[in-house]
């Protein structure tokens, strides 16, 4: 009986080390490769349309620099201008082809969801992350 303890001990203290590694993946000291799984595009006084973020010229996936502060699509690669962290999520802001976005990542999953706003529309995208 001591032994199992002292394993199951052990394979609880492995399971929070791994927790831990895992959070500390998405906490924006580490790059990420995100896909961009669904976009949702919306205009003054209309419903939003529910559709693919390619279908609205967004990338399937792109590239996180957090060290570099870029991120890096397929095309372009844009400034991020800040990066906020906090214990839920890291928030990370810019500006593209007039369009203000923000990004924040859930630092617990790698989720992620992103606006990109102008005068006129703004278009939601949800997506996913995983260290590089």
């Amino acid at each position: 009986m001591k032994r199992f303890l002292q394993g199951a001990l052990l394979l609880g203290m492995a399971a929070v080390a791994t927790g831990a590694a895992v959070a500390a993946d998405f906490d924006g000291s580490k790059p990420l490769l995100c896909a961009t799984i669904e976009a949702h595009d919306c205009d003054a006084g209309e419903n939003c349309a529910r559709s693919l973020p390619d279908s609205l010229g967004l990338p399937q996936f792109i590239r996180i620099d957090f060290a570099g502060q870029v991120i890096t699509g397929p095309k372009r690669t844009t400034a991020i201008k800040s990066i906020e962290r906090s214990p839920g999520q890291v928030l990370v802001q810019g500006t593209e082809l007039g369009f203000g976005w923000t990004l924040a990542l859930d630092t617990a999953n790698g989720k992620l969801a992103a606006s990109f706003v102008n005068g006129e529309s703004a278009v939601i995208v949800f997506g996913a992350c995983t260290p590089l």
